[in-house]
């Protein structure tokens, strides 16, 4: 299993599962507004994260290319089944009605969470 990652981490993951295969550069200016960072603050966290084996580097051209090595719904997995644990004692419904407590869901958002709810119920009987 590989590591897990950290906040600023998780940033640069977002990144590259968005845009897919980047350069440092490309990481940062996706990054700028979001943080105040410099270009080598994250050219260094993600030298960091490839020694994790959090990313793989492309070192053929002379920007090398990175992309992320773990997949977005197994990261996010791993996290939120951590997370559970060790913020709601276990319970996912305690999770998801603090999420939804704290942060209002749209329609759409709601709708899919019914369905989830159905199909959910539909398999366990």
């Amino acid at each position: 299993m590989k590591a897990k990652p950290t906040s600023g981490e998780l940033m640069i993951l977002q990144v590259l599962w968005d845009r897919g295969p980047s350069t440092v550069r490309q990481v940062h200016a996706c990054l700028e507004n979001k943080t105040d960072a410099g270009y080598t603050t994250t050219l260094k966290l993600m030298q960091i994260m490839a020694e994790k084996g959090l990313v793989r580097r492309d070192e053929r051209e002379r920007a090398h290319v990175y992309r992320a090595t773990l997949k977005q719904v197994e990261t996010q997995g791993r996290l939120v089944d951590d997370l559970v644990e060790r913020a709601f004692g276990g319970s996912a419904a305690a999770l998801v009605m603090r999420a939804l407590s704290t942060k209002k869901a749209s329609r759409a958002e709601l709708a899919e969470i019914r369905r989830l709810l159905d199909e959910y119920e539909g398999g366990a009987q």
